[in-house]
Formats: C-alpha cells, structure tokens, sequence
C-alpha cells in the first residue's frame, strides 16, 4: 500500500509538469502564432551563456579600445576616484562643499575593485583604470543577459534574439558599457529593474529603480513611472509599492548621507543638490549650452542607426497590427505594451523637449531602445506574413529574411561606426599613454609638469600621469570654468573654496604661464589664434610624438560619421595629435 501510495504521488507529479508545460507552450503560441494554425518547429535562438560570451568579448573590446567620450568622465569621476585613491587630482566644482552634486559614496563604490589590487599588487595607475574599465564591462554584460531572458520569457525568442543581435553591435551600447557615468550606471540599473519587472519580481524591481535614482542620477526615476502605474493603479498592490519604496530609499539614502556629510563636512543629501540645480535655479543646466530637438534623432542614428528610426515607428506598427488582425491573441499573463515599452517614449517626451541635451543623457534608456526596435522588426515580420503570406508556417520561419537583411544592414552600419571611433579619436589616449616612455632628463626638476590648453576636454586622466608629472591648464580661447587641483590639506574634500562658482564663469586661478611647462599637449589647427597657435611650428618646441586626429570640420558628414574603408581615407581630414618638449635651451 506505500509503494502504491508512492506510484501515484510520482503520477500526479508528472501529470502537474506536464500541465504546467502546455501552459508554458500555449503562452509562446499565443505570443508568436497571431492566431494561425502553424506547423510545429523549434525556433533557434542563443543561451543565455552564449550570449554572455559574446556581449563579454565586445564590452572588454570597448574597455580597451574606446576613448573617453566625454570630459564630465574625466573630471567627475575619473579624477575624484584617482584623489580619494592616491590624493592628487582634479576638483570641478560639483565636488566643492558648498554646492555637494555629486556623492563621494558613487565613486567609492567603483573604487572596491582598483582598491583591492592595488592593496594586493601594487601595479601601475594605468593598469588600475583599464582594470576598473572591465569591470564595469563584467557587471554590464551580466546585466544585459540577465535582461535578454526576460525578454525572451516576456516578448518571445524572435524579439529576444533580435534585441541581442541590436546589443552586440550599437555603436551607443560600445560606449556606454564601460563609461564611467551615473548614466551608465543608471542603465544598469535598467537592465536590471525591467529584468526583474518582467519576472514580475516587483520588489527587486522598485528596489534598482530606486539605486539608479537615488545612487546615480535622480531623473533616472522616470524609467520606474510605468512599473509604478502597473503596481498601484492595475494590480491595487499600492500597499507594497509604499512599502518598498520606503524600504529602498531608506536601504539606499543612510549610507549615502552618512558617507558624503563625513567627505564633505556638512550635512549633504547630493540627490536632492542635483535636483535643486537643475530645476529650481533660473539657469538651470543650460549655461553649459542648448541644442535643437533634433539632436537626439541625430545622435540615436549614430548610436542605432537603423534601429533607432524603427524604434520610434514601433507604436504605429503595434497600432497596424491592432486594426489589420483584430482577433490576434493576447497572453493574459504578458504586460500591455504601452506599458512595458512605455519608459522609452516617456524619456523622449521630457528629455526632447530640454534644451540642455547630451548624449549621455539617452544611456539609461539604450537597452529599451533595443527592445523597442526589435519589437518593431518582430510586427513588420507580423504584418508581412499577415499581407503576403497567410500559409500555415510559423511566421518567424517565412520572414525570417526580413529580420536578416535589417539586422544585417544595422551590424555592417554599427561595426563600421565602432571602427571609426577608434580610427578617428583614439589619439589622446595613445598619446597620454606614451608619457611613461618619455625620457625627461631633468634632474634639477623635482616635478614635471605637462601643460594643455585648448585640449582640456580631451584629458583622459590622472591614471596616465606617471610618477612625478603633473597637469595644469594654460589659456586658451575657451572662456568658461576649468576643473582645479584639489588641494594638499588633509581633507581638502571639505574646503569651502573660494575659486569655485556655479554659473560657468572663467577662474583665472586656473591657468599656468607657458614659460613653466616643460611638456605641452596639443591638436595643431586649421586656423590658429593668439591664445591656440600651431605650438608644434613654434622654435620653442619639438614633438616627441604624434597620432593623426580626424579633423571633424573639413571632413565630409558621412566620412566622419562611418568608417567606409578606402573611402574614408581618400575622403578624411586630419591633424597631428602631438606630445610636446619645450627645449632646453628655452627653459626658464
């Protein structure tokens, strides 16, 4: 009788899976059949570990090869991270006691890994940031995987597979993944909140919206509108949606208060100092400049090219499939679209209408744009097969070349995009990285200093400073606020400054007279001024290296936008990029 007992209690085991596996199979149905009777085939897509492999090897690419896109890198973080690490470095001021935007607790978090070995093995600065850099590609590529299986489980394999394809090869993901930004952080975050909201794993989710808000970038908070709309106003669970939020902001803001009052010597809360500016000062972010509203369209088809232009037709094409098969299935169990794509146009909705617009503003949202564009591809196979076909195949397999040839065009398209940026604007970091072969032979010197001018924004960082250099600014013809040292007291992080100003106004205080520099970076020009002569024709100097640098103004839109080889170098501009001496017989 025990044994019988047992045989049945394995029968219904079995039964059970087997119903919970019909579910399953009827879910991917309604999701991919539209309705039509279909043969029955499996449709291939990668694991989850060969996508990992893949994403892996093109973000390490990135880490290794990509300049610093952006000089807010440098100053904000870069920098900090290299004073709170070897106590020398630059201090923008964002970082001055008085204003507090950005949180000590954001750097030091980054820090662990550098900390660690170079506790462990003492290696050199250099080696301390490229290792940084791949981290930050290890954690991005984990997260974009982890975001690929929800996609599948939530959209099907087809719009998985698509997405992972757009993933791999985006000129904006190459330089978002291993950028050391709140941005880029925040479209881990991303990755990770929507992941966890497709598994429908709410806390988890409400949880890493809050991280990226709070941690990272406070307007990052938009991407969470549409979970909480779902949460509250759909599912009434408005009880665990304060719950978890409370929890969040609490987890979160203890440390991050405590860390950055003791760094900054004062009670700060920095989330709340980045609002305040950006919002209730009459200035706001635009005295860093203004853009018209087709920037980001611009900007998105460099970064997506194809995908970009597709991502922004998705809701039409949702809305043809909604009135060409009316009678087309849903799974209950899926979200709406409007909502689980509704992040992305939330985003262009406020971020397009700013005046102030970079191009890191649109990171935390890369991925959706991903999604959203592969969710278009996915409809146009739909309709395609609804119009032209009608057989009884699964519609993946008869417009599976429609997917190819657009995946195809946008990987040759984002490949060649990837190529050009290192070609073209790779020069500052080879010519920084060579300072450590400089012969300097300036024995009555105890410290070397390299001197930039109207290159400032190009610095890549302390980390390429060999032992004994220092950087200072000479004048140029740009007009606003340069970053300053920070300063040798013991916790100069909490020295209230009296150079520092939050309207972009120039400091003097900044600048070096020329006769003190012994090495000198700079671009030669097209068009000289007093303040940026052509220092590289000058008798007081002789270059001692030099990488060519696309020079953007003289070289035609599309020779400067993807690289089309031999075209490209029978079509391209350039200018030398050149590590400067002064000679010695100059030398005050």
């Amino acid at each position: 009788m025990p044994q019988h007992n047992r045989q049945r209690k394995v029968a219904n085991k079995m039964n059970t899976t087997m119903k919970r596996n019909v579910k399953r199979t009827e879910s991917f149905r309604l999701k991919t059949d539209y309705g039509s009777p279909v043969k029955e085939e499996p449709i291939f897509y990668p694991s989850p570990s060969i996508a990992f492999q893949v994403i892996f090897c093109v973000r390490i690419v990135s880490a290794l090869w990509l300049h610093i896109t952006d000089c807010d890198e440098t100053y904000n973080y870069w920098d900090p991270s290299h004073y709170l690490l070897f106590g020398k470095g630059f201090q923008p001021w964002e970082y001055s006691p008085q204003f507090a935007l950005r949180s000590y607790l954001y750097i030091l978090i980054h820090n662990v890994p550098a900390w660690i070995y170079y506790q462990l093995f003492h290696p050199s600065r250099l080696f301390l940031f490229y290792l940084t850099r791949c981290c930050l590609a290890v954690f991005c590529t984990g997260c974009e995987v982890f975001f690929y299986k929800s996609v599948c489980r939530e959209f099907g394999v087809n719009v998985g597979r698509i997405m992972l394809v757009i993933l791999i090869f985006s000129p904006g993901m190459f330089i978002a993944g291993s950028a050391f930004l709140p941005s880029s952080f925040s479209m881990y975050m991303t990755l990770l909140s929507m992941t966890a909201w497709f598994y429908r794993k709410y806390p988890s989710a409400i949880f890493f919206v809050a991280l990226s808000s709070l941690l990272s970038w406070p307007f990052a908070g938009l991407i969470g509108i549409p979970i909480a709309f779902e949460m509250v106003f759909m599912r009434k669970r408005w009880r665990e949606f304060l719950k978890w939020c409370i929890l969040s902001a609490i987890i979160i803001l203890v440390p991050l208060f405590q860390i950055d009052s003791i760094y900054y010597g004062k009670l700060t809360l920095a989330p709340w100092n980045i609002v305040k500016y950006n919002i209730f000062t009459p200035h706001g972010p635009n005295l860093y400049g203004s853009s018209p509203w087709h920037f980001y369209i611009l900007n998105g088809v460099l970064n997506f090219n194809l995908s970009f232009l597709l991502a922004l037709l998705t809701p039409l094409l949702l809305m043809w499939i909604k009135i060409a098969i009316p009678s087309k299935p849903r799974n209950p169990d899926c979200l709406p679209y409007i909502l689980s794509l509704g992040s992305l146009y939330l985003w262009f909705v406020v971020f397009f209408t700013q005046p102030h617009k970079e191009e890191r503003f649109l990171f935390p949202v890369y991925p959706l744009i991903a999604l959203c564009s592969a969710v278009g591809i996915d409809a146009v196979q739909v309709l395609w097969f609804r119009y032209f076909i009608r057989k009884g195949f699964h519609y993946t397999k008869c417009t599976l070349k429609i997917s190819i040839i657009v995946l195809f065009c946008f990987v040759i398209l984002g490949v060649s995009r990837m190529f050009l940026l290192y070609k073209s604007y790779h020069a500052p970091m080879d010519v920084f990285g060579r300072l450590k072969t400089v012969n300097v032979n300036m024995t009555s010197k105890s410290e070397v200093n390299l001197c930039i001018g109207k290159e400032w924004h190009r610095f890549p960082t302390s980390y390429f400073l060999p032992d004994g250099w220092t950087v200072n600014f000479i004048k140029s013809d740009f007009r606003g606020q340069l970053p300053a040292h920070y300063l040798p007291e013991k916790e100069a992080t909490k020295i209230v400054r009296n150079d520092m100003n939050d309207l972009n106004k120039e400091e003097v205080s900044r600048y070096v007279k020329i006769e003190t520099c012994d090495f000198l970076i700079d671009l030669d020009s097209v068009s000289p001024t007093p303040l940026e002569p052509i220092y590289s024709r000058h008798r007081n100097w002789t270059s001692v290296y030099s990488v060519r640098f696309l020079d953007a103004s003289r070289t035609p839109l599309y020779a400067r936008s993807f690289y089309i080889p031999i075209i490209w170098e029978s079509k391209s501009k350039f200018l030398d990029y050149h590590l400067l001496r002064r000679n010695q017989t100059d030398h005050p």
